[in-house]
């Protein structure tokens, strides 16, 4: 599997296939919809090598991007290769407590919080996450995430079948989940406006020539109630 693996060795995200940019580019496309004309400040957790934030910085230039991943190899490989006057980046362990209250402490609250696969490498510390991703908003905020669905076929057998991680090279405590577990937990954290839906079938290893067939089947099928639930992703809006 081509992939992106962090400096302890595991995957943690794919090369940069046509599809994985032409995914990027869509899923980048639809955070930046859910921005409301008051959006300034914004958080991304878990920025990899910084494409997303780039993107979206670039595509937004009346935001500033804080730009955060728990790995350093990353943070140094985006400040070189992804430069903005809007966007900057920090190394940020989101399960570290003091870590994220002297992020808010020297930032201050953000209008948005985002990020592509993130939320289930937390999988097991979920609820705490969410619960500090609250404290980081402002009062109004929104999280927006993308995260892969357990009932995709494909991500099912990645995530629940030891022979499949190891060929995926996952971090032990990752694990993809279904819409309504991440509903329950936003609902008990106080979210309101939880919109959680099916989208997008294209993977990002699919091949160039199948990319066209993908994408035109793919946005019929998200339409579909009962088809759309074997999408490649859920994508997660709340508003605090």
């Amino acid at each position: 599997m081509a992939s992106i693996t962090d400096d302890r060795g595991y995957n943690q995200g794919f090369k940069h296939s046509k599809a994985f940019l032409k995914r990027t580019d869509y899923r980048c496309k639809t955070i930046s919809d859910n921005f409301d004309k008051h959006t300034g400040n914004i958080l991304e957790i878990g920025c990899g090598t910084g494409l997303h934030a780039y993107l979206i910085a670039k595509a937004n230039k009346r935001v500033n991007v804080v730009s955060t991943d728990i790995c350093e190899s990353f943070i140094k490989s985006a400040s070189e290769n992804y430069i903005l006057p809007n966007l900057r980046y920090e190394v940020l362990d989101f399960n570290d407590t003091e870590g994220v209250k002297k992020l808010l402490k020297k930032n201050g609250e953000f209008d948005v919080i985002f990020g592509d696969g993130i939320l289930h490498h937390l999988f097991y510390e979920l609820k705490n996450s969410i619960h500090s991703i609250k404290i980081l908003l402002k009062k109004g905020g929104k999280l927006l995430f993308w995260e892969p669905n357990i009932l995709n076929p494909y991500c099912f057998f990645i995530f629940k079948f030891s022979i499949f991680r190891k060929f995926a090279n996952l971090e032990p405590s990752e694990m993809a989940f279904p819409k309504k577990h991440m509903a329950k937990i936003l609902k008990e954290e106080g979210f309101s406006e939880i919109n959680i839906s099916h989208r997008d079938f294209l993977l990002p290893v699919t091949p160039d020539a199948l990319i066209p067939c993908v994408e035109s089947v793919g946005s019929v099928c998200e339409k579909m109630p009962l088809v759309s639930r074997l999408s490649q992703s859920i994508f997660i809006s709340a508003k605090k």
